[in-house]
């Protein structure tokens, strides 16, 4: 039990304790910090001598840790990381997917494995005591503590400032945001109350839709608009995290980062680009020694891996480049397009002789890389062939072994002028009929396990192979967030924004989406945090592990993963309570194994069998021990000979068979849009995240241009939110019981998964002015005073938001309105298709694809823009086109039969199709192409549906003056045949 008064731990949660002379041990005695003494220790041992609190140098206390120094260099490829990697691991938390056996107790009820570890740690106290001997005479005696303190008192004082700092929105231009959003929310009250006390007798039915379609409407505001209420910017202070973690002298501190790179087909995925997005990681702007690069080849393609051993090759010449002239972006395809003066601020008389024959040494690597690229075109009937004559063993793509092959940072790859170079790994995981593979999701968390073997850093950054580092120092960036002692603790991952390259000026099918990322990212931010969104994201390890965050308890298990309401019982029994304490028991166990020199391999590996890690994280002793150490790095015990084929014991294709993979630990299945469940699954747990938005763009991508494209790719995130919404990880119902999750966030997560369902009330409402024009009907009755005073009010509040929301995150009105337009085909199109493939697929099964088949496109800048695509997802918009003009035609016939007195009611039918119109226009500028010519089968369906729609509205209301029924009888009667 806790003893009353002794405060807790703020960094491990333990009691603080007390010092020699029966004092509540107190590290900061200007602000009473609560810090334990063995965290204490560890913050002077890793160099940080200033309160996490109030930033004042710690005074008067003995900071002698010389038996958690580790001495020696380490020169293997499996401990070449941190030195002080295992220190500190007290505050473990354990995986809340982990079990606890309830046979790990012995007849008297103690634990098992907490007597063998009294055991070991009684045996190792009589080794030392046997092994102490004098020093030798090259040891250097410790420094005095006064002349340490004297040291730290003169560095510059950046080390002890924060990393980051948070720019809240000005009040004066975020208090009227605001107000119009709660006046916005007022008014839509008031709208609804009078649409629904005036029905429209004579159109019941058309006035039931729009109703019902306007309330959705506005519950999709809502839950779109709110998540914005506290936007905030951030700003990084690089200089300080090198003041802090680089200091003059000594070996860098700072994290070592593990690159994914993922791709799967080279023939769409151009090997080029992929290669420029791994020359860019090579020649990041980070010590070399802490960067290693993954590139996971899902589709086992020679193609790839040999443009990977040129990429190879020729990185050793372009990243000594990169760095001495400090060139931006590293992409060399990119760098030598730019249209700039790259003398600009170069003033080494040598460069321009080096850039030349740099670009010269670039082009003839694209010759190669062309080259293999053709060659790969046609596949020999035997299958390809390796340079040494045995057969490439992917030539299965579907049934090949698991491959690695390390191509740089092993001893002798060197750059030209003889520096060492980040590591290369080429990795394609092992894949079998009769296996799930899990597509992307389970590419990367095959380099999760195949990273933690060989390298295990204690941060991950994840990129598309079409996504290329623009900004060097974008890691650094990004360290300023996760190393920081305050805001780092509790972060999971650090999302960049997505920006792109190659998209027309006028950004015609909204592919910036600017909208999202400088407006809801931004209000994601102020509150728990932005989601991920699949790339560009740089992760702390131990969140995708499954913990829980450093200052929270972990979870109950039926906490993390059951999809109910919180359990409504006011206290816990005993046998929860006795749960807990064997899960604090065991995590004792955890740290103080780390303390233990002398236990054997069986003792370890029956020890880690007891903790049931295997259930969790799958047969490997070597990946396992990895994920107790916080800090990376390979463990000591680990026989560097056999890191590689336990590494390619981990990409195994039932290695994830009875574990926690995909479930609660790694990238999360069940979805195509794996990274928003991904995200969703690390903040129930009360991991928080951030937005870093660098003025200089981190990474850049390339996005479809093309309009069928661009549907397409909408689908595929279209079906993924549909798959979340109906399995047991949608918003609307899991993750309650550990109320982590902010309700702000949770509506920004229910918006990202109901969106496509409006589909069905938008494509309803594009319809509605069509059929008003063509049957005389209206959806609105006539406008009283009140009523038109509610209709502008409406339209003004509309107008408002969206200029103080251009005020607050500086997006312009064009974008905008390009963001509104998209959001309208889109929604009658790929969400619509999206809903109906997603129900298809998770309720009965059926696997429907709607594949698009390209033609010619025109050279030259933008060509691919003008590419004319045949996909069915053409057809509802092109029919909703057609339908509202020929609507428009119909009713100003109308009007000019029936008179002056039908011009009135004609305005407001008229501005309701206009309105579908133009939002539709840029799908209708794609449609056409640049020849103006649309394909013939779209032509047919339009004209097909929109003449179905014609025939309906000549038998509905035929284009005659009316008259009454009964007098043409009477007339009719009257005639003498």
């Amino acid at each position: 039990m806790m003893d009353s008064g002794v405060p807790l731990c703020h960094t491990c949660g333990e009691q603080v304790g007390f010092d020699a002379n029966g004092q509540v041990f107190v590290a900061c005695h200007e602000c009473n910090f609560p810090i334990c003494k063995a965290c204490f220790d560890f913050e002077i041992s890793e160099g940080r001598r200033v309160c996490l609190r109030c930033g004042i140098p710690y005074q008067g206390k003995r900071t002698d840790h010389s038996d958690s120094e580790v001495s020696g260099n380490r020169s293997t490829m499996a401990t070449q990381l941190s030195n002080s990697q295992d220190i500190g691991l007290h505050a473990r938390h354990v995986s809340t997917v982990s079990t606890v056996d309830s046979d790990l107790v012995d007849e008297s009820g103690n634990p098992i494995w907490k007597n063998r570890v009294e055991s070991w740690k009684e045996k190792d106290k009589k080794r030392k005591k046997k092994k102490a001997s004098p020093k030798t005479e090259n040891e250097q005696p410790p420094i005095p503590q006064e002349q340490e303190m004297e040291e730290f008192l003169c560095r510059p004082s950046d080390a002890a400032e924060p990393l980051s700092v948070v720019i809240p929105i000005p009040k004066s231009r975020l208090s009227p945001y605001r107000t119009v959003v709660i006046l916005r929310l007022i008014i839509l009250g008031l709208f609804f109350h009078y649409r629904v006390t005036h029905p429209v007798d004579s159109a019941y039915g058309l006035w039931m839709t729009s109703i019902i379609c306007e309330i959705w409407f506005a519950f999709s505001w809502v839950l779109d608009q709110f998540p914005k209420w506290s936007p905030i910017n951030r700003d990084t202070f690089i200089d300080r995290l090198s003041a802090r973690y680089e200091r003059e002298g000594e070996p860098s501190q700072l994290a070592a980062v593990d690159f994914f790179v993922s791709t799967v087909d080279p023939l769409k995925e151009p090997p080029l680009i992929t290669a420029n997005t791994v020359l860019s990681i090579l020649a990041v702007d980070y010590p070399v020694d802490k960067v290693s690069c993954y590139v996971s080849d899902d589709g086992a393609a020679m193609l790839t891996f040999e443009s990977l051993v040129e990429t190879a090759d020729f990185a050793r010449k372009w990243v000594p480049f990169c760095k001495k002239y400090a060139i931006e972006p590293r992409a060399p395809e990119f760098y030598f397009s730019q249209k700039i003066d790259y003398l600009k601020d170069k003033v080494q008389p040598s460069f321009v002789k080096e850039r030349r024959a740099m670009k010269r040494d670039y082009e003839e690597f694209k010759v190669r890389i062309n080259a293999l690229v053709a060659k790969a075109q046609k596949t020999p009937d035997e299958g390809w062939t390796m340079q040494d004559g045995t057969p490439w063993p992917g030539n299965n793509s579907r049934d090949h072994p698991g491959m690695i092959q390390v191509f740089l940072g092993s001893s002798g790859a060197l750059d030209i002028e003889g520096n060492i170079l980040p590591r290369l790994v080429y990795v394609s995981r092992e894949k079998r009929p009769g296996y799930q593979h899990h597509k992307k999701a389970g590419a990367e968390n095959a380099l999760v396990r195949v990273s933690a073997v060989l390298t295990n850093a204690p941060f991950i950054l994840n990129l598309d192979c079409d996504h290329y580092v623009n900004n060097s120092k974008a890691v650094r960036e990004a360290m300023c967030f996760l190393m920081d002692p305050q805001v780092g603790q509790d972060l999971c991952y650090v999302q960049f924004p997505q920006r792109f390259d190659g998209i027309d000026r006028s950004d015609r099918y909204a592919n910036r989406n600017t909208v999202f990322f400088d407006v809801n990212m931004k209000g994601l931010d102020g509150i728990q945090g932005p989601v991920y969104v699949g790339t560009g994201c740089v992760f702390n390890r131990q969140a995708l592990y499954g913990y829980s965050p450093p200052s929270m308890p972990n979870l109950p298990r039926s906490s993390s993963s059951c999809c109910c309401f919180p359990s409504k019982k006011p206290a816990k029994d005993s046998s929860e309570v006795y749960k807990d304490a064997k899960r604090e028991a065991l995590d004792a166990a955890i740290f103080n194994l780390r303390e233990i020199d002398n236990y054997d391999e069986y003792e370890r590996s029956m020890l880690i069998s007891q903790m049931s890690f295997e259930k969790t994280f799958g047969l490997s002793s070597v990946f396992i021990e990895s994920t107790l150490m916080e800090n990376g790095g390979v463990p000591d015990s680990v026989n560097p000979s056999t890191l590689i084929k336990e590494a390619i014991h981990v990409i195994s294709c039932g290695y994830e068979e009875k574990t926690e993979w995909g479930k609660e630990i790694g990238w999360i299945y069940g979805s195509v849009t794996e990274d928003i469940l991904t995200g969703f699954k690390m903040q129930c747990r009360g991991w928080r995240s951030i937005y870093c938005m660098p003025l200089r763009p981190a990474f850049k991508g390339s996005a479809p241009i093309n309009l069928s494209d661009r549907l397409a790719q909408v689908l595929r995130w279209a079906l993924g939110s549909v798959e979340i919404f109906l399995s047991r990880h949608c918003p609307l119902w899991y993750g309650f019981a550990g109320g982590r999750l902010k309700w702000l966030q949770r509506m920004a997560y229910i918006n990202t998964i109901v969106y496509p369902f409006t589909s069905l009330p938008l494509i309803a409402y594009c319809s509605l002015p069509a059929i008003c024009l063509l049957t005389g009907k209206f959806i609105i009755p006539t406008l009283s005073n009140l009523a038109s005073a509610l209709f502008l009010g409406l339209f003004l509040s509309i107008i408002a938001t969206s200029v103080l929301e251009m005020r607050w995150s500086g997006v312009s009105i064009e974008e905008i309105w390009r963001n509104e337009q998209f959001w309208v085909i889109g929604g009658v199109s790929a969400h619509l298709f999206a809903v109906f493939q997603g129900f298809l697929k998770m309720l009965a099964g059926i696997d429907t694809n709607f594949t698009v088949t390209a033609k010619a496109a025109d050279d030259g800048e933008f060509g691919e823009l003008y590419l004319v695509k045949w996909t069915t997802l053409l057809i509802p918009p092109t029919t909703l086109i057609v339908v509202n003009l020929v609507g428009v035609v119909a009713g100003f016939s109308d009007a000019l039969n029936g008179g002056y007195e039908s011009w009135g009611p004609l305005i407001g039918k008229v501005f309701f199709a206009f309105w579908v119109i133009f939002h539709l226009y840029p799908f209708l500028k794609g449609l056409m192409g640049r020849q103006n010519r649309t394909p013939t089968i779209v032509v047919l369906w339009s004209v097909l549906l929109a003449s179905v729609f014609s025939l309906v509205w000549v038998k509905i209301n035929p284009f005659v003056s009316r008259a009454d029924s009964s007098s043409i009888s009477q007339t009719c009667i009257s005639i003498d045949c």
